[in-house]
């Protein structure tokens, strides 16, 4: 378990005597009682928006915040937002702490701590943080398609967002990227460029195994998009070692001669599985195209640039966020929230070219 503090400690003017400001400076200040103080920063009873005005004033000038702990006795709440994300074998730690930050970037906005839990406690976890004062609500990363979390997560007396889309997501707060949406406009953007015979490289084996909905996604996007298209192709998981990348770039061009592009759903295969297609004498992209699903910062450091979907992780982890704290005060929100993919064309995908008689190395 670890704890990531948010709160911020700049910017306190004190209260002119080189301590820090208090309450009853915030009243002498504003010419108030400290308790109209507190019912202005609480909102418990309702002040005149003059008195008001003159508090905030004060606060702004005084730099006053309140303790912590006061504020949480105060309106019962811990100002902590729990991110459950369990670390397996086969994700990808870089991509995962991108929503983290994004997360953490958020909560800041809102005077919110996160709590980062790592542990696979499955719903012990989520029991756990309910039946203590840890947090006040929770964002779940890591969302399989049938999470066996989830009937704890419905019946949870604490708001949730999930990030990711379980197969049942009724009664839920979901939002991540249309992952199928992404599998098929890498589909459709070879298809349009001539290529009839495309391959998808995805996670690990054990990603497919747990049924990671962003994996089992993009797969299903993927393989609709090839019907929809009238193109051939297969779907390959792989480890991201490069022995492992060879090995499998070898037998794809093997089983499939045709073969002239490539998705890619994996992010550390990408530069060994460039070097796999350097080394069979096969050249990016006029032999072979490649298409990722990465974040943006991955596609440009390709070599060539990679034509890519990115990932929204700023987006997705700020959002969560926003729907996480609309919970909290009671307000509706929308179940689900898919956002749809954008693709960016760089250097790494071209025209189709005649079909090749098989890997050639020069």
């Amino acid at each position: 378990m670890a704890r990531t503090s948010l709160a911020g400690h700049g910017g306190r003017h004190g209260d002119g005597q080189g301590g820090m400001a208090t309450i009853g400076d915030v009243a002498r200040q504003a010419g108030v009682s400290p308790s109209t103080v507190s019912y202005v920063l609480s909102g418990k009873r309702t002040i005149s928006e003059e008195t008001r005005q003159r508090v905030l004033a004060a606060v702004e000038v005084l730099g006053y915040h309140p303790h912590a702990g006061a504020r949480a006795l105060a309106s019962n709440r811990s100002n902590v937002i729990a991110l459950i994300m369990p670390l397996y074998t086969g994700l990808y730690v870089p991509v995962l702490m991108q929503f983290v930050i994004s997360v953490v970037t958020a909560a800041r906005r809102f005077d919110h701590d996160v709590l980062l839990l790592t542990q696979d406690e499955g719903e012990q976890g989520l029991e756990r943080v309910a039946a203590s004062s840890l947090a006040d609500a929770l964002i779940v990363m890591d969302v399989e398609l049938h999470d066996r979390r989830l009937p704890r997560l419905r019946s949870l007396g604490r708001p949730s967002v999930l990030i990711g889309f379980p197969a049942d997501a009724s009664g839920l707060t979901c939002i991540d990227l249309d992952f199928a949406a992404a599998g098929a406009a890498c589909v459709d953007h070879l298809a349009d460029l001539g290529h009839t015979c495309v391959a998808l490289v995805g996670s690990p084996p054990q990603v497919y195994e747990r049924e990671l909905g962003f994996a089992s996604r993009t797969a299903a996007g993927f393989d609709e998009a090839l019907r929809r298209r009238g193109l051939r192709g297969t779907t390959v998981p792989c480890e991201p070692t490069p022995d492992a990348v060879l090995a499998m770039a070898t037998g794809l061009l093997r089983d499939h001669p045709d073969l002239t592009g490539v998705v890619v759903h994996n992010e550390p295969t990408v530069p060994p599985l460039l070097d796999a297609f350097a080394a069979l004498g096969l050249r990016v992209p006029r032999d072979v195209s490649v298409v990722a699903i990465c974040p943006d910062e991955v596609a440009e450091r390709g070599k060539p640039r990679l034509t890519s979907v990115s990932i929204p992780a700023e987006e997705v982890g700020r959002r969560a966020v926003d729907l996480l704290m609309a919970k909290l005060d009671g307000r509706a929100v929308p179940e689900a929230t898919l956002l749809p993919p954008a693709l960016t064309v760089r250097d790494s995908a071209a025209a189709a070219r005649n079909t090749r008689s098989g890997p050639r190395r020069r």
